[in-house]
């Protein structure tokens, strides 16, 4: 048994070490099996035998993988995030839809004044309402 006193602030640093190895060790295979099942260019053989090839040999399959196509990684990795950045601007105008800024709202008002829909007391309250 390790009592506190045999456990020196270099023995702390190597299990600090090691557990951040394994942690990056687990990063590393969860980014290649994700690689591996997104990447469209890969058939499905392609794709299993990549996937067996990491599973019986997880050292070498997961370097020779980054090695083979850690540049076809950058570049799914660019396009998701370009396809996130466009759900997320679509789902923003959907939500906001168009011409809800305050000043489209006073336009708006205003051309229903000049047509007479409205008067130019309402405009005045709709606009202060607007603004404040």
């Amino acid at each position: 048994m390790v009592t506190l006193w045999e456990y020196t602030p270099g023995d702390v640093f190597l299990s600090m070490l090691w557990f951040f190895l394994f942690f990056i060790w687990i990063w590393l295979l969860i980014t290649v099996f994700a690689d591996i099942f997104r990447s469209d260019d890969l058939s499905g053989w392609g794709k299993a035998l990549w996937t067996i090839f990491v599973i019986f040999l997880p050292y070498l399959g997961v370097f020779v993988y980054l090695i083979a196509r850690g540049k076809k990684m950058g570049e799914h990795a660019v396009r998701d995030a370009q396809r996130q950045d466009e759900q997320m601007r679509a789902y923003v105008q959907s939500v906001t839809g168009p011409g809800t800024s305050t000043a489209d709202q006073i336009a708006k008002l205003h051309e229903l004044q000049v047509k007479g829909a409205i008067t130019e007391e309402e405009f005045q309250a709709q606009k202060a309402k607007l603004l404040s």
